[in-house]
């Protein structure tokens, strides 16, 4: 019997031989994409990737640690802003920048992290909310950060040499980026801080009287979570090629959690997908209007009974709907979907 005699076992990336074909397809796969798909499919892995990345470092603080954020709009905004200014103003090379926005980010998570060891549920949700609104209003209103106009993002290019304008060139670099850090997150959470963050998520009484240190994990699933979202936001910027205070709104955040909460709580395979399928969902529900037959009905729809530009809002109709029904017909959202398909198969036929 294969028995583990040490928890670092369980960072072992493959087990078997099977795993690991399939992990090499996986790469050959990512890797031969942008060469086979064009120019708008690209785009859309690049914001599926980025979104994933978020969903990740959320999901540590959500789904891990137990605790509620309603302002990581905030914390993807200054990634986004400090990357920005970073190369733009003091012409830091892209990395360098990058890491900057994912390190102030994670400052200011822990900062935010100091109040959620007195506030717990629907409270912390408002605190987090206020500061990701506060954020944004403060980034708006502030004319070195470009005001309500916002910031053109600068020319980016890879350790100083490389110049990298298209969209399969950030490809490369996001989806590297997001593997790289989606590992990490899995090893990280196999580790004693992950099994803090557990035990603070079932019961932060019993974590304390283990021995767990609230105050320095609480804080830090923080500053981790944002982390992620601060690198995500810097990615964000050169893959849009401008940022405005505007775009890192209340609904920002809301879907976010609602990315989370659809691929499946507490795991990073769920992570990965709800930040991919609603990030599909959304970029093919905004066009909703080009659908074959649909799109016409609801056109017809639209221009007699609402204005002509309720049509946009039919996308959100039905985003709400689509995670409203998964929530209730599946509370483990597309993780649980996909263990219930696994475990249907290996039991096949019977």
């Amino acid at each position: 019997m294969d028995i583990k005699r040490d928890y670092y076992e369980d960072i072992q990336l493959l087990d078997s031989k099977m795993l690991w074909f399939w992990f090499l397809m996986l790469i050959g796969a990512l890797l031969t994409f942008p060469f086979l798909a064009s120019n708008y499919y690209i785009y859309m892995a690049n914001y599926i990737a980025i979104n994933v990345l978020v969903t990740v470092g959320l999901n540590i603080l959500v789904g891990y640690t137990g605790q509620i954020s309603l302002g990581h709009a905030g914390f993807f905004a200054i990634g986004a802003f400090t990357t920005v200014l970073l190369i733009s103003k003091l012409s830091f090379p892209f990395l360098i920048a990058l890491l900057g926005g994912g390190i102030l980010s994670a400052l200011f998570g822990f900062i935010l992290g100091l109040p959620a060891l007195r506030l717990e549920g629907p409270y912390l949700a408002i605190a987090t909310l206020g500061f990701g609104m506060a954020i944004t209003q403060l980034i708006g209103r502030w004319g070195f950060f470009g005001g309500r106009m916002g910031m053109q993002a600068p020319p980016l290019k890879l350790l100083g040499l490389y110049s990298v304008s298209s969209d399969r060139g950030l490809y490369f670099i996001i989806i590297t980026i997001t593997f790289l850090l989606t590992l990490a997150a899995r090893n990280l959470l196999k580790t004693k801080v992950g099994r803090a963050f557990i035990a603070i998520r079932d019961s932060d009484i019993a974590a304390q009287t283990l021995g767990v240190n609230l105050t320095y994990y609480k804080t830090l699933a923080f500053a981790i979570s944002a982390f992620y979202t601060g690198i995500a936001g810097g990615l964000m910027a050169f893959m849009l090629g401008f940022i405005n205070p505007s775009s890192f709104n209340f609904i920002l955040s809301i879907y976010f959690l609602a990315f989370v909460i659809v691929g499946g709580v507490g795991t990073i395979f769920g992570s990965i997908m709800g930040g991919a399928v609603m990030t599909w969902l959304i970029l093919t529900l905004d066009k909703i209007q080009d659908i074959p037959y649909l799109g016409k009905l609801l056109m017809t729809v639209s221009e007699n009974w609402m204005s002509v530009t309720g049509i946009h809002n039919v996308s959100s109709i039905f985003l709400g709907l689509i995670i409203v029904l998964i929530v209730v017909f599946e509370p483990l959202g597309l993780y649980g979907f996909w263990i219930r398909t696994k475990i249907y198969w290996k039991t096949w036929p019977f």
